[in-house]
């Protein structure tokens, strides 16, 4: 835990409910920028998403939030709890798990952190793809308890790669597959220029699923994507093709996954995100063949993450002191009547 004199200031008036476990370590430097400008910070009990229910209580006579994945509902937003509620500063790029209307309905600026997450969750992405493909978690296993158990699994160079979701991170990927002179396939409903610069082919989610070797999902979450791969697409992926998600939880149903990867309907899968978090110990995935799971860390690379954890920081003490903090998501919050947060 942060030590207790850095988390009570000489003098505050703006409390900061931080919900990302980043300030614990790699934010630790952060948590002091917040504490020079003025801001006592407030941890909870535990690290861990929190559900609507479990974050309300933790919203009174906070100003700012150093936040985490966790359910920003209309709901918890317009309690009385949340009622001084100016700026949620997301750690990260995902807001899906935030109602940004309601939130700029009621005058709450959100901002996140877009781009600087970008090349680590692409090294990450391609280490799973790598890791997968030719078993080095089977083999780490065997070796951790004593064995010596080799498995044949499969060539990454020359074959072709699908990227559900071409924009900054998929790009970053497909720049990354290029070295490794991959095919680059692409479905996305906006193609964007950079990607087709390094050779990439948009085409549909079928030809994609049907044609690539590897598929690696970056898609937004939006009511059409979730469960974007369930069992119908995976049916259209070839039997000795792999699934890499390092995107987001909903976008794969995981029940289909596990069925599909018992079944060997595919060569192998590996997960980094997951529709709960942690995952529940009698979920299907940790019976699933040859999948390669770990526990949502694609961002967590030690100098990306001192890069994140400062500007989260810097937006709550760009509105604590009148000022507009970048990297709004809701820029249009400003010109509401309702905003809370008063600037210079």
């Amino acid at each position: 835990r942060l030590e207790s004199s850095i988390l009570q200031p000489m003098a505050s008036d703006w409390t900061v409910l931080a919900t990302a476990s980043a300030i614990e370590d790699v934010g630790q430097a952060s948590a002091e920028m917040l504490i020079e400008a003025g801001c006592d910070i407030r941890l909870p009990k535990k690290f861990q998403t929190h559900p609507t229910a479990a974050l309300q209580p933790l919203l009174a006579s906070v100003q700012g939030i150093y936040a985490g994945v966790d359910e920003f509902s209309a709901e918890v937003l317009a309690s009385k709890e949340a009622a001084e509620l100016q700026i949620i500063s997301r750690w990260g790029v995902g807001y899906d798990s935030i109602d940004v209307a309601a939130a700029t309905e009621l005058g709450i600026v959100i901002t996140y952190t877009p781009g600087l997450l970008d090349e680590a969750v692409a090294d990450y992405t391609f280490a799973l793809l790598l890791g997968v493909a030719r078993r080095i978690h089977t083999g780490h296993l065997s070796m951790h308890h004593g064995g010596w158990s080799q498995q044949w699994g499969h060539d990454v160079h020359g074959k072709t790669l699908g990227i559900v979701g071409c924009g900054r991170i998929g790009t970053a990927v497909a720049r990354r597959a290029a070295g490794f002179n991959m095919r680059l396939l692409a479905y996305d409903p906006f193609p964007n220029e950079a990607a087709q610069e390094l050779g990439v082919e948009f085409v549909s989610l079928k030809t994609l699923l049907q044609q690539s070797d590897y598929v690696s999902l970056h898609a937004a979450v939006t009511p059409e994507t979730e469960d974007l791969i369930s069992a119908p697409q995976l049916q259209h992926m070839k039997p000795n093709s792999y699934l890499i998600n390092a995107g987001r939880g909903t976008l794969v149903n995981e029940t289909d996954l596990a069925a599909c990867l018992n079944a060997h309907g595919i060569a192998g899968a590996a997960v980094d995100t997951y529709h709960v978090e942690p995952l529940p110990v009698d979920h299907p995935l940790h019976s699933a063949a040859n999948l390669l799971m770990s526990p949502h860390q694609a961002s967590f690379a030690a100098e990306t993450g001192h890069r994140v954890s400062h500007a989260c920081a810097q937006a709550i003490i760009d509105l604590k002191q009148g000022q507009r903090p970048q990297l709004v998501l809701n820029p249009e919050v400003f010109e509401s009547p309702n905003l809370r947060a008063v600037l210079a």
